[in-house]
């Protein structure tokens, strides 16, 4: 399958959950500095590897560690990440036999501009950061 093959159109999924379940969510994801919809987009990714048996899963205690496993040493949102790119470019992968630098590039970032708007607007109304034209940038609000 090629790269034009691919339909790549943003679409949006709804699920239902009980508030207390959402109000956890939110919190693990501000734990590791994600959005709720990226939070949710990667804990469906990592989940998805385990079904898959691409990881073992973390209640299996054996505690060997395959070339899989994720490293348990690092911060938890580096984790996440490290996981969440390797199944991005995995996925790329899969959907064409070869894929440049360039393409592969474009299949990781493709939406880090979107995300980057939505997390300094969120971070603007929680009155965390401030844009200013004057001084060229955002900063941090005292």
């Amino acid at each position: 399958m090629s790269e034009s093959d691919v339909d790549t159109e943003r679409v949006t999924v709804r699920t239902y959950l009980p508030a207390y379940q959402r109000e956890e969510w939110d919190d693990h994801a501000e734990d590791l500095g994600m959005s709720r919809s990226e939070f949710v987009k990667t804990m469906v990714q990592a989940g998805r590897r385990v079904f898959d048996g691409q990881v073992e899963a973390a209640e299996s205690g054996d505690g060997e560690s395959g070339e899989n496993a994720v490293d348990s040493g690092s911060e938890p949102s580096e984790r996440v990440r490290r996981g969440d790119l390797e199944a991005q470019v995995l996925e790329a992968l899969a959907a064409d036999e070869h894929r440049s630098w360039e393409e592969l590039l474009a299949a990781v970032t493709d939406d880090i501009e979107k995300r980057l708007e939505s997390t300094l607007q969120d971070l603007q109304a929680e009155k965390r950061v401030t844009y200013s034209g004057r001084n060229g940038g955002y900063t941090l609000d005292e």
